[in-house]
């Protein structure tokens, strides 16, 4: 059996969450390597190299001079739509526009597959046609959920996610103002921090890695996950993870209600898909989920069979 090689920048969710998954389902020969290491060319023969979202310098070179029997690129956001890009953060935009948007070319010159996270990725790029990867949760489930007297609200987006912070801040002064026994988590820079330094209860955590964050999220102690999405070009691509991180948590989740998360969540059952239209349904929706530890535990139960 062929081997088959992983180029990603370091581990990562887009790594663990689908093409792991896929590739262990066909019991491939599976390697990794980051962007700074490759195999010997020898090993290139007959190989498959997918690349996680990024085009490494040294792989492009590397796969261009000693072809393999096959190339992939991964990718679970818009990568190849310039558009998307706005409202990203200026550094985040070169990076995309570095390691993947200036690359479609050349993919299509070595005759690369798409893989991607979403049949609406599918659909926009269907010329190219791209398979759609399910993720798959890369996380233990929690042995024992607590249920402190204390309850802990969170959202963990990346900078990507600036808007869903600033969109969320309304929802967290009305509930951290009507409720003593809730404190909010919510992972960010400075500019977060100082963003929410007037709420009393609040904890900005630092970004961290990946590798990092799997451990961070599996503390337990954790209650009610919060997941919006604004309806924008970038997030119309996004997959439903947080899911699989909520619950990894030992948390129940409520969830923009948009075609990211209707395929995997069913309102009421495992979760909750609240409109974006008004804020006051969340903080209606998480005071009813505050006040029953029945309701949370039946939805987490329903989550875990996901």
């Amino acid at each position: 059996m062929s081997a088959v090689f992983v180029v990603h920048q370091c581990p990562n969710p887009s790594t663990d969450f689908f093409v792991a998954p896929a590739l262990l389902a066909e019991s491939r020969d599976v390697r990794t390597f980051t962007f700074d290491q490759v195999p010997d060319l020898s090993e290139l023969t007959g190989a498959t190299v997918v690349f996680v979202r990024y085009v490494p310098p040294a792989w492009k070179a590397l796969v261009t001079q000693h072809p393999p029997a096959r190339v992939v690129l991964f990718m679970d956001d818009d990568l190849f739509d310039w558009r998307a890009f706005r409202g990203m953060p200026w550094r985040y935009q070169r990076k995309l526009f570095r390691l993947a948007w200036r690359h479609q070319r050349w993919l299509r010159q070595v005759r690369a597959e798409l893989w991607v996270s979403s049949p609406w990725l599918a659909r926009k790029y269907w010329a190219w046609g791209p398979r759609v990867l399910e993720p798959r949760n890369p996380y233990p489930l929690p042995e024992n959920v607590s249920d402190p007297d204390i309850k802990t609200l969170f959202y963990h987006g990346s900078a990507s996610h600036r808007a869903e912070i600033e969109w969320l801040v309304p929802i967290i002064e009305q509930v951290l103002g009507e409720r003593e026994d809730v404190c909010f988590e919510v992972i960010g820079d400075r500019k977060v921090r100082d963003r929410l330094a007037h709420l009393p209860g609040v904890q900005v955590v630092h970004p961290m890695s990946w590798v990092a964050y799997r451990r961070f999220v599996c503390r337990p102690g954790r209650t009610i996950g919060l997941a919006p999405l604004l309806d924008t070009r970038f997030n119309a691509a996004r997959a439903p993870t947080k899911f699989f991180d909520i619950t990894a948590a030992g948390a129940v989740g409520i969830y923009a209600d948009t075609p990211v998360y209707q395929g995997l969540l069913k309102h009421g059952q495992n979760g909750l898909l609240l409109s974006m239209d008004t804020r006051e349904i969340w903080v209606d929706e998480i005071g009813r989920l505050l006040s029953s530890p029945k309701l949370r535990s039946e939805l987490y139960a329903n989550a875990c069979l996901r």
